[in-house]
């Protein structure tokens, strides 16, 4: 059998447990990622032949595969949003954003030069890769699909937010906001210890204001044209009802591609994008369709990602790991995450255990994988300790993408049926 029969069996498998595993796993302390990853581990330990990249060799193919799911999940998120954009309620993410985020890359960062012996570019890196709370694996604490929360936002509109919201708003603009501190990792490397500090006004210029602006002008015009094409043309024939929600990956594909092509962060266009696309006509029903046809896709690409991740892990991915690393791992997972995320919060009127909750699931992920790809697949001699700490890099942050997989998967079912129960008086 050769591995691209073997490669197939491997989708069918994955389409499937997309299908009925969320029927199987509901209200069970289990989840679709962690039945992935022991798929794809026990795949190549058994199978003989079974596919593998390695992500240190293949960083480029890694890359692009989990840029493609990142993107169209990040679609995804935007369109469950039920509570309009505005400043003052939408306060749960600026903190998520504005001061959660930032100490998180910090203190990772002081913790793999201090503790891990990491160089600062390194250490910088690896704070900016793991930081980002993931939109892909967050699926069980995160919004529903469009309109399922429409009018509990309503009534919670002068509240400080929800759970859910505000971890899906966060997953949803942090993966874009994670950039600049990948950028300086690299600077950092680059600049090598020199006296020039011309690279740090770049990065600020360019990485930081000329980057950002272009993806929120890129989402926005993209997302209201998109939604004037999907709102406004007449109503489609039946043939056309076969391609119904597709316009939803075009929305993603279109808005990333053009943020790229003028050096704006894409992923913070697809959100964008997505938020415009869903503002247009509020309480339309066709977002259900948008959103199911992105959810689609991206369960399938996820699927592919995770068995691949499994099989890495099989294939000896984590072996590089000594025992501070395991021990610096569980710390951003189970006190760094967590601490700074009730920082965050200080001075909100988030009730203590909404705010526990929204701080204990910043799930690590599939972004995290791509931010270290995307590093690694774009430097050059100049940053070159990088290139040296590849393999202990990547060994780290899959351990930690592991550990929230189990831990979150886990703890995520139980916890949030346990907050909803309460709040409804069961």
């Amino acid at each position: 059998m050769s591995a691209y029969e073997i490669a197939l069996i491997i989708v069918a498998i994955g389409l499937l447990g997309a299908i009925l595993l969320p029927r199987i796993l509901a209200e069970k302390p289990l989840s679709l990622p962690m039945f992935y990853v022991v798929l794809g581990a026990g795949l190549f330990a058994v199978v003989p032949g079974a596919p593998t990249v390695d992500p240190v060799v293949n960083s480029t193919v890694t890359e692009h595969l989990t840029e493609l799911v990142v993107i169209i999940a990040l679609m995804g998120a935007g369109l469950k949003i039920d509570r309009p954009f505005e400043w003052r309620t939408w306060s749960a993410t600026w903190r998520l954003l504005g001061i959660t985020m930032p100490v998180t890359i910090a203190a990772i960062a002081v913790l793999g030069w201090s503790v891990l012996g990491l160089h600062p570019a390194t250490a910088i890196l690896l704070g900016a890769v793991i930081a980002p709370t993931d939109p892909v694996l967050a699926s069980d604490v995160e919004a529903g699909a469009p309109l399922t929360e429409l009018e509990e936002e309503h009534a919670s509109v002068n509240r400080w937010g929800s759970i859910r919201f505000s971890l899906t708003s966060e997953g949803g603009l942090n993966d874009g906001l994670a950039f600049p501190f990948t950028y300086l990792a690299l600077a950092v490397a680059a600049a090598n210890g020199a006296s020039n500090w011309t690279w740090l006004a770049d990065w600020i210029l360019v990485d930081i204001f000329y980057r950002i602006g272009a993806g929120l002008v890129c989402g926005y015009v993209i997302g209201h044209l998109m939604a004037r094409v999907v709102f406004q043309t007449p109503t489609p024939s039946h043939r056309a009802e076969i391609m119904s929600g597709a316009e939803a990956l075009a929305t993603t594909l279109l808005a990333y591609g053009v943020a790229e092509l003028l050096g704006g962060y894409g992923f913070v266009a697809v959100f964008v994008g997505a938020l415009e696309l869903r503002r247009y006509e509020w309480e339309h029903e066709y977002y259900r369709e948008l959103h199911d046809f992105a959810a689609l896709v991206e369960r399938s690409l996820m699927a592919t990602v995770l068995v691949l991740f499994g099989a890495a892990i099989a294939d000896g991915l984590l072996a590089p790991l000594t025992q501070i690393d395991i021990v610096v791992g569980l710390a951003v997972v189970l006190l760094v995450r967590p601490l700074a995320g009730l920082l965050g919060f200080v001075g909100s009127n988030a009730p203590w255990g909404d705010r526990v909750a929204v701080s204990f699931f910043g799930i690590r992920g599939i972004g995290s994988f791509y931010y270290l790809a995307f590093a690694l697949a774009h430097v050059s001699f100049a940053e070159l300790e990088l290139i040296v700490a590849a393999e202990r890099l990547w060994a780290i942050v899959g351990f930690v993408v592991l550990t929230s997989i189990i831990i979150h998967g886990v703890t995520a079912s139980p916890v949030m049926n346990a907050i909803e129960r309460r709040r409804e008086g069961v």
